[in-house]
């Protein structure tokens, strides 16, 4: 366990000097900073490959699947992979949902942190339960399977295109607690009027934030599961990929339109995973295939996105 904990460790210390340090005064995220913050969530991402491979190699981490070194680090490098592509959705509803309560930009970085605070926590019992359900019933993968091969046909259609943080179940149930006021007040999520608690727009937008990225978990965690049932690599890739969606949203964000066709490489790894897991006790598929697969449907998506104008696609 202590292995466990030092990684626990690790991440809170990355929050604190976060929050504590470099983002110590509310302000406005640019894109400059934002790209070298995604660069160095991703580097220290795929640095934390070699600690993989020391780990396993060393027997120091249990290994209840029984990989080898150089499985787990491809394992690993897949999921993490995985779990970063799916930010890229979650990026679009974050948009919605600061757009829909007007939440000026100096105070988004507030609200996202404590958001992802919220997630690490929500992630990492979405995966005890998940791994144990894998573990303990062999059907369960193709639940999973044909869960994500739905994921994928809805996200096709693009039913949730229309999604209205104002209209949901969440804002109705806050407001059924808290009155909410209509202004924002400063960085504060609750401010008190005439003796009375309030709930200010940056709570409710907290609050259907984590709310969604339990919604996200049920698709990411059963994907990751298609690649491994290694509860730590399961569990580091997933927190290491949600570290660095802070500083991908305020990049990504600001770049939605150009990235037009990024949804149909989610769509192809949905499906990809999905299928997967459904063949998973007939077709045994090498790591590197996966990979291979994963990074080709990014690639895609985005030289598309690039490469074809908007007037073409509409014709």
């Amino acid at each position: 366990m202590w292995v466990w904990t030092l990684f626990i460790v690790l991440i809170l210390v990355f929050l604190a000097l976060d929050l504590g340090v470099f983002n110590k005064e509310a302000h406005v995220v640019k894109t400059k900073e934002a790209s070298i913050w995604t660069a160095v969530w991703v580097t220290i991402a795929l640095s934390f490959s070699g600690v993989i491979y020391w780990l396993f190699s060393q027997g120091i981490v249990a290994n209840p699947t029984g990989l080898t070194p150089d499985n787990a680090v491809l394992k690993y490098v897949t999921g993490y992979l995985i779990e970063l592509s799916l930010s890229i959705d979650n990026v679009f509803v974050i948009a919605v949902i600061f757009s829909s309560f007007k939440i000026p930009a100096l105070y988004q970085h507030r609200v996202l942190f404590w958001g992802i605070l919220g997630a690490i926590v929500f992630r990492g019992l979405t995966i005890l339960f998940g791994v144990a359900l894998i573990n303990k019933f062999d059907w369960i993968i193709y639940v999973f399977g044909l869960f994500l091969l739905w994921t994928a046909f809805k996200m096709l259609k693009g039913e949730d295109d229309d999604f209205d943080p104002k209209k949901s179940f969440v804002f109705r149930q806050v407001k059924k607690v808290y009155p909410i006021t209509g202004t924002i007040q400063g960085n504060k999520f609750f401010v008190k009027k005439m003796g009375i608690k309030a709930a200010t727009p940056l709570f409710v937008a907290l609050v259907i934030i984590e709310l969604t990225d339990i919604l996200f978990a049920l698709d990411s965690i059963p994907a990751i599961l298609a690649i491994t049932a290694d509860p730590f690599i399961v569990f580091s890739s997933n927190i290491l990929a949600i570290l660095g969606l802070r500083s991908m949203y305020f990049l990504v964000s600001r770049m939605l339109e150009k990235f037009r066709y990024i949804n149909y490489s989610l769509v192809i790894i949905l499906a990809f995973v999905g299928l997967k897991m459904l063949f998973s006790h007939h077709i045994a598929l090498p790591e590197w295939l996966s990979l291979a697969v994963i990074s080709v449907a990014l690639i895609g998506g985005i030289v598309a996105s690039v490469a074809i104008k908007e007037n073409d696609a509409e014709q």
